[in-house]
């Protein structure tokens, strides 16, 4: 049974084709060689429309990194997660299915934008703080009462501590598509993962 309305399906497929309009004319453009105005038209809405989804067009623009990244929660772990796994075993299934090829490329072409205009800044780190959250709630739903609060978040918020310099370039990683050659030396976002999750499970 669907969980959603047909208006909450709608209210979601406009917030989406705004915020990937907003993300296509950044890329395009840049973040100063456009207005709101712009966004409302090219995905084919008002700007009262606009209003009604996001508080200024770098807010949309964030949000366009994540639209099309699909719903990853605890059911979908689920089907894939064998009977028995720790959560460590289930958070790294979710990074994988969460960190999709293409979330990554958007939020390091975000990433490299904010680096020219602080103002997307906060709303890239909500955006990260969300997929932190959604992995933690994940956890809570995968194991409820079976582990202390305090190890999930320390679980959660060490892993995503250790994502947010991939995709803001401050650890040199090749990301999924990437050529090696044009960053020698790096390692790929898998086996980075490998690493990581290998510390945690030796106790750093």
């Amino acid at each position: 049974m669907n969980r959603y309305s047909l208006r909450d399906l709608k209210k979601a497929a406009t917030a989406h084709a705004l915020a990937n309009a907003a993300f296509e004319l950044a890329l395009e453009r840049g973040l100063d060689g456009f207005v709101v105005d712009d966004v409302a038209q090219r995905a084919g809405y008002s700007r009262r429309t606009f209003a009604n989804h996001y508080s200024c067009k770098e807010e949309a623009v964030v949000m366009g990194a994540v639209t099309s990244n699909g719903n990853n929660d605890a059911e979908h772990v689920l089907e894939e997660l064998p009977e028995g796994s720790a959560p460590m075993d289930a958070l790294r299934l979710l990074i994988s299915t969460q960190f999709t090829i293409e979330l990554l490329r958007k939020l390091r072409e975000v990433q490299v934008l904010a680096k020219q205009h602080s103002t997307l800044e906060p709303y890239l780190l909500n955006v990260f703080r969300s997929l932190q959250t959604a992995a933690l709630e994940t956890l809570n739903d995968l194991y409820k009462d079976r582990y202390p609060e305090e190890y999930k978040h320390l679980l959660v918020g060490a892993v995503y501590g250790a994502i947010l310099p991939v995709i803001d370039g401050s650890i040199n990683v090749l990301l999924p598509g990437q050529s090696a050659g044009d960053t020698p030396g790096a390692a790929a976002f898998e086996q980075y993962l490998s690493t990581v999750f290998g510390y945690l499970r030796s106790g750093l």
